[in-house]
């Protein structure tokens, strides 16, 4: 009996890109939202200050995570798959 042709395998279907957008979106929604709690935090701030030190925070929310633990933490062999060539 052979396979059934039609049958739906979501990892063949399911487009791989969406999964970096999911993971950029969440990232600016947490690191924004820990920024603002942060310059919110601090008293005596002017407005722009106050906008340098959100953006600041949040650029540093990226670059640990795409360099940091992306790049560095989650490339590493031993998290790869053995079955890959």
């Amino acid at each position: 009996m052979g396979a059934n042709p039609y049958i739906h395998i979501p990892k063949e279907s399911w487009p791989n890109w969406t999964w970096y957008a999911i993971e950029c979106v969440v990232l600016i929604v947490i690191s924004f939202a820990v920024a603002v709690k942060t310059a919110n935090s601090i008293e005596g701030l002017t407005p722009e200050v106050h906008n340098y030190l959100i953006t600041g925070i949040v650029g540093v929310f990226f670059l640990i995570w795409y360099i940091g633990i992306r790049g560095l933490i989650l490339k590493k062999k031993i998290l790869k798959n053995s079955y890959e060539n």
